[in-house]
């Protein structure tokens, strides 16, 4: 079977052995739970999870959420007018989070359509290029090699330098001719956090546009796009903004509207019908929204916006950046390698195993241990949420040892 770069698993246990963990593990249960949000999280009792960058467990109100709304679809269905209301007002919830103005976000479905929104609007010609690094999402990599064939243009491709990619990496390859610079603000494979900021400087510095995939960021840690610079970003909704699937948050700022072009219509393009042919078609980020959208996710989208602002984004920045330290720090102390760069403020660490992939992915299983076993089952990818505690990260770490 095919193995893809990404992932090669998700050690998950079967659905049969999601059952209330061992009694040895009653420590871990016990453990303080600094941000009083264990006991909404049903996947704490019954696996150690520590996944959330794969896909970030729901707590009980998101569940409630998306339950709520299949029963009233059900028994006596929302009419449209009510959920177009709530998805303005999930629109200004996400707009609030990271600093934008509802008029500056869209909805689209994944992530990658973002990008691709951006892609197809640069008008990329023969001796243009567009600059990613080695750290960026698959998309990427598919998406600017195919346009390079088809355009002529060039795609460059910065190299990390002991699991970062800094501006240092990305200046050489940055010119005139540069159309984008795009990079993960946290990276998937390692969990490094770029310096949004000082990308943004550097692309603007030469007239290009800046793009952020931020699924692994917003919802981790606060955001504030004004002063990240970024001019554009997309994520999707089932990792740390505890939603689901469906619905991805396309941020564009206000001056950047313009040069992004669309390149299909429906009837949720139409600010005002002026005649029967005749229309004004919307100016802010709706004109993005074409046409119906998945509504369930929506209202699950608030749920967790709700979710996570109640929490407080910057407590559950401090929580589980702490966690992924004290994670760093046990793996090294184990003599693992690991490939997340020291005094990284993310909540994602990487590390290298050389065991048989198949004895990994049972011994996980045994443990009741969700985590990525990811580039042909050389390296683990663990990232704590904010339901995870100290407790779990200790346990994780007697699990780790059974992987040397």
């Amino acid at each position: 079977m095919a193995v893809s770069r990404r992932t090669l698993l998700t050690a998950l246990p079967a659905m049969a052995g999601l059952s209330a963990l061992p009694t040895g593990d009653a420590a871990a249960q016990a453990s303080p739970d600094p941000l009083g949000v264990r006991q909404d999280f049903p996947v704490a009792s019954a696996v150690l999870s520590l996944n959330a960058a794969y896909i970030a467990p729901t707590p009980l109100p998101v569940i409630e959420a998306g339950r709520a709304f299949a029963d009233a679809k059900g028994y006596a269905p929302i009419v449209l007018g009510d959920m177009l209301r709530r998805t303005d007002e999930v629109r200004a919830q996400y707009a609030r989070l990271i600093n934008a103005t509802a008029d500056e976000v869209a909805f689209l479905s994944t992530t990658s359509e973002g990008e691709n929104v951006v892609a197809r609007s640069l008008g990329l010609t023969r001796g243009d290029n567009v600059v990613i690094d080695e750290l960026h999402y698959e998309t990427e990599f598919v998406l600017y090699s195919e346009m390079a064939k088809a355009t002529g243009a060039e795609l460059r491709i910065a190299k990390a330098v002991g699991g970062a990619v800094t501006v240092k990496e990305l200046e050489p390859l940055v010119n005139r001719r540069t159309k984008l610079v795009s990079v993960a603000w946290v990276s998937h494979q390692n969990g490094f956090r770029h310096d949004m900021r000082a990308i943004a400087d550097l692309a603007h510095a030469h007239g290009a546009f800046c793009y952020a995939d931020a699924i692994q960021a917003v919802g981790m840690f606060p955001i504030d796009v004004q002063a990240a610079g970024v001019d554009a970003m997309c994520i999707g909704t089932y990792k740390w903004v505890l939603g689901s699937y469906g619905v991805a948050p396309f941020y564009v700022k206000r001056s950047m509207l313009p040069r992004l072009t669309v390149d299909r219509y429906g009837w949720r393009h139409v600010e005002k019908t002026l005649g029967p042919t005749d229309f004004r078609i919307h100016e802010t980020a709706k004109k993005f929204d074409y046409a119906t959208p998945a509504f369930g996710p929506i209202y699950q989208l608030g749920a967790g916006l709700d979710y996570i602002t109640r929490v407080g984004v910057d407590r559950i920045e401090t929580h589980t950046v702490a966690l992924a330290d004290r994670l760093q720090k046990g793996l090294r102390t184990l003599g693992f390698e690991v490939l997340t760069p020291e005094g990284n403020r993310s909540s994602i660490v990487a590390f290298r195993v050389t065991k048989a992939a198949d004895a990994i992915a049972k011994h996980l299983a045994d443990t009741k241990t969700s985590v990525s076993v990811r580039e042909n089952g050389t390296q683990i990818r663990v990232s704590p949420a904010l339901f995870n505690t100290d407790a779990d990260i200790d346990r994780f770490l007697t699990v780790a040892e059974g992987l040397r």
